[in-house]
């Protein structure tokens, strides 16, 4: 397998995309006010639709805990072919396994240093994703909401009102770039199987991943650009590659346009909704 490269375009309209804890919730921004998409939520999204895909996922979310164990350490100890490769004090062995029972770790990597455990291992990934970066300025909507609701069973009258406020973007469009290196996934053993699994996430981002702040139909993966480069031919620097694309936000649905000068000999497969 060659490496691949590849390019995602994600609308938003009336949406937080990835709201930040440290500054109550907001959408992402930069310092010069364009939107984030942090890799770490994409790549928690790619998760999630491997997982409703059927794949087995070492780091699952909260609410997609399919195999019973409540923390990554217990899912460790729960491979008995890590678990003998431990006793053996063989970390080759048990980083195999690991790359062999989830396709997340031998995706994007993973670190396994619990408590109590001698082989301490770092599993470089294979897959990287950058940060969804918007086109133009973020257009960020301040939605105050308020509830009243009964507190006390005893009476049906007594009632409190509860105020908050719900941030959404408005007409925006993000760009995430990302590359899959052919070296770190043969010794993962990440197959061009799992590329097209990876692919088939990318163009299903959203599905089943509606929310209060991520209504139904806000959040559209518009397109997804995918080189595959030859095993044994040229190989192109993914910034020459990644050129070949250049985006301008519009203020019309889907918020951008975008000019293709493709390179003569590496032609990209592009999803598009």
């Amino acid at each position: 397998m060659g490496r691949i490269d590849f390019c995602i375009v994600i609308s938003v309209d009336g949406a937080n995309p990835n709201g930040d804890p440290l500054n109550g919730n907001r959408p992402r921004q930069s310092y010069d006010g364009f939107g984030e998409i942090s890799d770490v939520c994409i790549k928690r999204k790619i998760r999630n639709r491997l997982q409703d895909m059927g794949e087995s996922i070492f780091m699952q979310a909260e609410d997609k805990v399919d195999d019973g164990c409540k923390s990554l350490a217990e899912r460790a100890k729960k491979n008995k072919d890590m678990q003998n490769a431990l006793k053996n004090g063989n970390e080759e062995k048990y980083t195999r396994e690991a790359c062999k029972s989830w396709l997340d770790v031998r995706a994007f990597g993973q670190v396994f240093p619990f408590k109590g455990v001698s082989v301490s291992t770092h599993i470089r990934g294979c897959v990287s994703i950058g940060t969804a970066k918007s086109l133009d300025v973020l257009n960020i909507e301040d939605i105050g909401i308020s509830r009243s609701q009964n507190l006390l069973a005893s009476s049906g009258k007594e009632s409190s009102t509860f105020g908050n406020s719900k941030y959404v973007v408005n007409h925006a469009a993000y760009v995430a770039y990302g590359s899959i290196f052919p070296q770190l996934a043969n010794k993962n053993g990440f197959s061009s199987e799992d590329a097209e699994k990876i692919f088939e996430a990318l163009t299903t981002l959203f599905e089943n991943d509606s929310s209060a702040a991520r209504p139904t139909g806000t959040m559209n993966v518009q397109k997804v650009y995918w080189w595959t480069q030859s095993e044994k031919g040229k190989q192109h620097p993914p910034i020459k590659v990644f050129k070949t694309l250049t985006f301008k936000p519009r203020k019309e649905y889907p918020f951008f346009s975008v000019e293709e000068t493709p390179l003569p000999d590496l032609k990209p497969l592009v999803y598009e909704i």
